[in-house]
């Protein structure tokens, strides 16, 4: 008799669907004031992140800038035309550890408003721009939880010089006892005993992808979690304007494998199993009586 399979587990794909101006890594040098100037490039970027997941046959979530949606209304009904799930990314990229509460409930509110509009659904799901809830914001689960959010998918729990929650957990906690909101960190991986970032972005394009790899297969295998994954539409446009007075980190930092990104994508989705945040969102939320809380951790 052959050994018993053991079942794949659905990891939570993602996407922070905001244009090339808009990242943190620029945030000093291009003003917001200069973004309605600039060259829209998420519309095409999108849709071959569409046309890749198509292939592909997996769903994903859409966290999207209210500043997007704003300006992309079809392409919003596209995404959920597409079967994939339409969420908050904040209106237009502010860092939530920057906002106080009466300023970030405004920001929440007016994304969510826009992106209902826009894609004809409801929004259930947030995730904050560059991962910048943290011990500084103790008031932003307050507030998502006020304004019906089931979710979000702000922390990264590691230490990085833009973001970083070191002492959060790694894997899904209600950051309120007395709410049913669930926080799903960015995933990371154990090496050498320290947690080390494994969930996407710069260092999945950065790093040999058979680090990716090797780190959701500890994830899911030694584990038994879901992995969450990211990346933005315009880590797969190496045609993408350069900004030539940022900073030579900055440019590092966005610039540095685009051109091998798409296809480092294209084995990503089909060697692990895949699926919408709001699926994994809900299947954590079943756990929910054994989730540690924050404060408990």
């Amino acid at each position: 008799m052959g050994a018993v399979k053991t079942p794949q587990i659905t990891n939570g794909l993602s996407v922070d669907v905001e244009d090339w101006f808009q990242v943190g890594a620029f945030e000093k040098v291009i003003d917001r004031s200069q973004w309605s100037s600039m060259s829209l490039r998420v519309e095409d970027n999108v849709m071959r992140i569409l046309d890749l997941f198509d292939e592909a046959d997996v769903k994903a979530t859409f966290f999207t800038l209210g500043w997007v949606a704003k300006r992309h209304g079809p392409l919003m009904r596209r995404i959920v035309e597409k079967g994939h799930e339409l969420a908050s990314h904040g209106y237009d990229h502010g860092r939530v550890f920057n906002f106080d509460r009466k300023q970030f409930a405004g920001d929440i509110k007016l994304a969510r408003m826009i992106l209902e509009d826009a894609g004809g659904v409801k929004i259930t799901g947030y995730r904050a721009p560059s991962f910048s809830i943290d011990s500084r914001t103790p008031w932003a689960y307050l507030e998502l939880a006020e304004q019906g959010y089931a979710y979000s998918s702000s922390v990264a729990p590691i230490v990085h010089d833009h973001y970083g929650w070191r002492e959060a957990p790694r894997f899904a906690f209600k950051p309120l006892p007395w709410s049913d909101l669930v926080e799903i960190p960015v995933t990371t991986a154990i090496l050498g005993g320290k947690r080390v970032a494994a969930g996407g972005g710069g260092f999945f394009r950065v790093l040999p992808y058979a680090f990716s790899r090797w780190a959701i297969r500890q994830v899911n295998r030694d584990e038994q979690r879901p992995a969450v994954f990211y990346f933005h539409p315009w880590e797969i446009d190496p045609g993408q304007p350069r900004v030539g007075h940022a900073p030579v980190r900055s440019k590092l930092r966005h610039y540095t494998n685009l051109d091998k990104m798409a296809g480092k994508l294209g084995e990503l989705v089909h060697d692990f199993a895949w699926g919408r945040m709001d699926t994994i969102a809900y299947r954590e939320a079943q756990l929910a009586g054994e989730l540690p809380s924050e404060e408990t951790a």
